[in-house]
């Protein structure tokens, strides 16, 4: 479908039963991205906090030691800054065949599906398919994409929200067309419908300083279907840049005025009279704390820091909520 080349058609109609499948179901809201080989991207799963926990991590230069000197991307040295090669030469130079294997298998743990190591080999041929896709052409894909599933979602009363990007800039020469919001609004405004909108990842999306995170929940609050709260804090400045994952309420991102956009969204939609008022939201990702440093859960989701997010998140939420009503919280049952 990205590529559409194949049996991409085919694949468009099992993409539609499946949505008739959700929709028996009982499910209205479809999560989906539109990246290119790679989903999210990491060079470190486990990095190690202060406190004793981990988090999972972008290191730049470590993902460009990977993409010169690992997968020996042909068009990777253009890709960075001097500066930046350099540095990732001495930074391949300084590791020993153990590290450079973690650091492949932290980056192929992005490929969607993947339950097992992909070859550098499999990811180099990935990536050729995309030889001849610039950003251009894989915007007019996904419009493509768009205007052959929405008019399903529309009949079924689905709501269909895409993904930013994860980090939101290119890698491994690969277009990444969803990662702000002049993106999202070109996507939403070639396809606009009610079915068409937007998850607001705040961990993705917070990657890149120049995203007004709050003053994206405003301007495209209507077309908003699903909110993942995640806080990243960022190493340096620039774009690309390093970061890693830090607690909910900590990070860049100012959290407390993320949630309060989002509840005013939630309170104007109520004033309209919208069956959707209340929008879907989540603790997206966690660090690994406690016993969640034994679990050996999926990267991003350990239970007691995913919790520990979620009651922070509430916690806001609560707040926000009191003081702009005045009523006792035990009065929002939704």
């Amino acid at each position: 479908i990205k590529t559409q080349v194949g049996e991409w058609r085919s694949h468009l109609a099992n993409y539609r039963t499946s949505m008739e499948n959700l929709a028996r179901a009982g499910i209205s809201v479809i999560c989906y991205n539109f990246m290119p080989v790679l989903d999210w991207t990491r060079t470190d799963l486990a990095w190690r906090l202060p406190h004793g926990g981990t988090t999972m991590r972008f290191d730049l230069i470590d993902f460009a030691a990977f993409d010169i000197h690992i997968l020996k991307r042909q068009a990777a040295p253009g890709d960075y800054t001097p500066e930046i090669a350099a540095e990732a030469a001495r930074r391949y130079a300084q590791m020993d065949d153990h590290a450079r294997k973690i650091l492949a298998r932290s980056v192929n743990s992005g490929l969607p599906g993947s339950t097992e190591d992909t070859s550098l080999d499999g990811l180099a041929a990935q990536l050729s398919n995309y030889d001849r896709i610039d950003a251009t052409t894989l915007r007019r894909h996904f419009v493509d994409f768009l205007a052959e599933v929405v008019p399903t979602a529309e009949r079924l009363g689905l709501r269909l929200c895409c993904h930013p990007d994860d980090p939101p800039f290119p890698l491994l020469g690969l277009p990444r067309i969803m990662s702000t919001e002049a993106d999202y609004s070109y996507v939403l405004d070639a396809v606009d419908s009610p079915a068409n909108g937007a998850t607001l990842c705040t961990g993705s999306l917070g990657a890149r300083p120049d995203n007004d995170l709050p003053g994206m929940i405003e301007r495209m609050g209507p077309k908003i279907h699903f909110a993942h709260l995640r806080n990243v804090r960022k190493e340096a400045a620039g774009i690309p840049c390093s970061f890693h994952e830090d607690e909910h309420l900590a990070g860049d991102t100012d959290m407390v005025a993320v949630v309060a956009a989002l509840l005013h969204e939630e309170a104007r939609r109520k004033v309209e009279g919208r069956q959707d008022a209340v929008i879907p939201m989540r603790p997206d990702h966690g660090q690994d704390i406690l016993d969640d440093l034994t679990r050996g859960a999926q990267p991003g989701y350990p239970a007691i820091g995913r919790l520990k997010g979620l009651a922070e998140l509430r916690g806001v939420e609560h707040a926000i909520r009191r003081s702009t009503s005045g009523e006792p919280i035990s009065t929002y049952a939704a």
